[in-house]
């Protein structure tokens, strides 16, 4: 080993140190709603040496990068023994992505790798991509892991090597280590995306939160968040789709929305994270937006505020897929504090953290979209009036 080697190892070794110990703070004063934190969570440097080198000086005399990693983003999210996990969508250079378990003591920071990333199985149709795992406890005592399985159409002709057909695979595990590949579901679409398995058996059956759509990319005359049930998870089969929350003309959620991660239950009902999307003259926005749906029966919407949740920040506008955030992964923890984990622009994973009450308050009072202009102003209006009222009385004391 030479000096140059030694020394170039110890400068990665310490950048890499540095990255995964670094302390996250939250930004002030947030919007009341959440706080987002200043630094990502996990990133591409988060990947570890060991991973993207090989270590002999022999064999790598000029310590080279041998398998480079692009971006680590898009992660299901559990608690788990204690600690935060998160199921992450790590992307090479190659553009293959594939799963890894990030762990963190405190949700915040100090998130690092497993050993290994996690050897998923394939089906007799193996995958060429797969990503976007949402992570589901569910009560049938398996953890399950929907993720999106990306392979050629194979109806495309010789000279387009871009088009695709998407599934939802489906694997389950006891420990994040070994896991069991299940066949992909199966519904009466042509292609699904942003599949989530609901926790709790629905009289008796298995149920989805689904994404119906035409094509790879383009909803068509799919898209919304559909709902669907089947009686056995190990050859899921969906017969029928309601869609529970649609596309609406000039909203966050014109183009195509999906559900984010599993559904948490509160005492006023199943509280949504989802994301939207929106045509602009810079392409597609990704926002996030909530919506809470009945206890009982799943499929009505009891509570949708207008508008966005979380956009794309300053500092989360650029990355290989510019303006986007997206999320397929929460925690709920014992003392009520929420842990969102989210992506921006296709690369990174960043963290804002809230409170059970504060979202059931934001779901539950925040004025809808009344889908017009002039419907917005009176929204504004009655705020003002309100407000008016309350600066009188306190004159007058």
């Amino acid at each position: 080993m030479t000096r140059e080697f030694e020394q170039r190892l110890s400068a990665l070794e310490n950048a890499y140190h540095e990255q995964i110990t670094k302390p996250n703070k939250a930004e002030e004063p947030g919007n009341g709603v959440y706080n987002r934190y200043i630094n990502p969570i996990l990133t591409a440097a988060h990947a570890p040496v060991f991973w993207r080198y090989d270590l002999n000086p022999k064999t790598n005399p000029y310590l080279l990068e041998r398998f480079g990693i692009n971006a680590a983003f898009n992660a299901g999210a559990i608690k788990w023994k204690g600690k935060y996990l998160l199921m992450a969508r790590v992307e090479g250079t190659d553009r293959k992505s594939f799963f890894a378990i990030a762990e963190s003591p405190n949700g915040i920071d100090n998130f690092t790798f497993w050993e290994r990333p996690i050897v998923m199985p394939e089906t007799s149709e193996p995958d060429t991509n797969i990503y976007d795992a949402r992570l589901t406890e569910h009560e049938d005592g398996w953890i399950y892991a929907l993720f999106c399985t990306e392979r050629r159409d194979p109806q495309a002709p010789i000279y387009d090597q871009s088009m695709a057909v998407a599934a939802c695979g489906i694997a389950r595990t006891k420990d994040f280590v070994n896991w069991e590949r299940l066949p992909d579901l199966k519904t009466p679409s042509a292609q699904q995306r942003n599949v989530v398995l609901h926790p709790e058996f629905v009289n008796g059956k298995y149920a989805f939160y689904t994404r119906p759509q035409d094509s790879f990319i383009n909803a068509g005359k799919g898209g919304g968040i559909g709902f669907g049930v089947c009686d056995d998870i190990e050859n899921a089969v969906i017969d029928h789709e309601d869609i529970i929350d649609n596309k609406i003309y000039h909203t966050v959620y014109e183009a195509k929305n999906g559900q984010g991660p599993t559904p948490i239950k509160t005492e006023h009902g199943w509280l949504h994270l989802a994301h939207g999307v929106r045509n602009t003259a810079a392409g597609l926005r990704y926002v996030l937006y909530m919506f809470m749906t009945d206890l009982h029966k799943l499929t009505r919407v009891t509570h949708k505020p207008g508008g966005y949740f979380i956009a794309p920040g300053d500092n989360e506008c650029t990355g290989d897929v510019p303006n986007v955030v997206f999320c397929n992964g929460w925690i709920l923890d014992d003392d009520g504090k929420v842990y969102i984990y989210y992506a921006s622009s296709d690369t990174r994973m960043h963290v804002a953290t809230s409170t059970l009450p504060k979202l059931l308050d934001y779901v539950m009072n925040t004025p809808a979209d009344g889908l017009r202009s002039a419907t917005s102003v009176d929204t504004i209006n009655k705020i003002i009036s309100a407000n008016s009222k309350i600066l009188s009385q306190e004159k007058e004391g």
